[in-house]
């Protein structure tokens, strides 16, 4: 089975920086896309950034210039530097896989990402 380890969340003030881990295990099939969607209290889940394994990168308009998404495919590892943070910014951020091969998803448990002052 696939299994996604999220780390790096935390509080910030804004204009702060966060980086963001997901390390997937397991059997990984290797077209897949890699990334962070997020959810703040009271509205829908948004993509934030993904990169594919050939590293095809979307960010989503609110987080261009400001975020930057990478991957190491040999670690399995996706990383989210989050430069001028903003309040509004303060989400839950959920790593996700989203496999080619019969379009599965796999979810990471969650980071909380704060920016306040």
């Amino acid at each position: 089975q696939v299994q996604l380890m999220e780390s790096g969340g935390g509080l910030v003030q804004p204009g702060g920086s966060l980086r963001l881990s997901c390390a997937a295990s397991g059997s990984i099939f290797s077209i897949n896309r890699m990334g962070w969607y997020r959810q703040a209290p009271g509205k829908e889940r948004e993509l934030v950034a993904s990169i594919t394994n050939v590293g095809i990168i979307n960010y989503a308009d609110s987080v261009k210039g400001r975020f930057t998404i990478s991957r190491d495919n040999a670690k399995n590892t996706a990383y989210l530097q989050m430069n001028s943070l903003k309040p509004e910014d303060t989400a839950v951020y959920y790593c996700n896989l989203h496999e080619h091969y019969q379009y599965t998803d796999y979810w990471g448990q969650g980071t909380q990402v704060t920016v306040s002052s």
